[in-house]
């Protein structure tokens, strides 16, 4: 099994106490920063930006982990200034060039990520898997914090890694994104899951401390 990682949703972090909780990320080994991207067309809703991307690169050195839920991602990723060993997750619904979009990506050092919604079925994935280096499956509909688990995206997960191992990619990552409480990424982690999205159920809930819950959450994803 892959080794676990939080990927901490920074559009759930307090921005008046953003550098305090950067320090406490990097002493506590925190592997990515989850980059919500929002336009308002894909998702009904408008959220983090370019500029946002670049501050957070200059205040931290923890890699992006960028999920654009914008349309025609393609054309747009010249605009987030891509850097080596982040990933880029853009929707399968939201391009009708999944592959040419991966692999735009991949040429820019990045690790080209495919996101389905919960509806979306893996069979999508069929003929780019050659082009990926992790899935990130969808367990509320994208767009607003704050949801609840949609159920059967655990049966998703699972069937997304026995999928993946099945055609002999197991060493892509699964990231799981909606709703990721203490108690539901302990059975994502059963499940399959490998990169987990934390937000205000986990790491950023307000009746724990910072530190104490990502340990927390650590013993959950073990």
């Amino acid at each position: 099994m892959i080794p676990s990682k939080i990927t901490p949703s920074m559009m759930c972090a307090d921005l008046a106490r953003l550098p305090e909780t950067l320090s406490v990320f990097t002493e506590e080994g925190i592997e990515y920063l989850h980059i919500d991207v929002m336009d308002g067309h894909f998702v009904n809703n408008l959220c983090l930006g370019t500029d946002f991307c670049r501050q957070m690169r200059r205040m931290s050195e923890i890699p992006l982990d960028l999920h654009l839920m914008i349309e025609e991602p393609e054309k747009k990723l010249d605009w987030f200034d891509i850097q080596p060993g982040e990933f880029v997750a853009l929707h399968v619904e939201a391009t009708n060039h999944l592959q040419r979009a991966l692999c735009a990506i991949r040429e820019r050092g990045a690790k080209a990520m495919a996101a389905l919604c919960p509806a979306t079925p893996l069979s999508v994935l069929d003929y780019v898997l050659d082009d990926l280096d992790g899935v990130l499956i969808m367990t509320v509909n994208p767009g607003f914090a704050g949801q609840k688990l949609i159920p059967a995206t655990l049966d998703k997960i699972a069937d997304c890694r026995r999928y993946l191992d099945e055609r002999g990619y197991g060493h892509v990552t699964i990231e799981v994104d909606g709703n990721v409480s203490f108690e539901n990424a302990e059975k994502m982690r059963a499940a399959g899951a490998d990169l987990f999205v934390a937000g205000t159920s986990s790491v950023f809930a307000k009746d724990g401390d910072l530190r104490e819950n990502i340990a927390k959450f650590r013993k959950a994803i073990r």
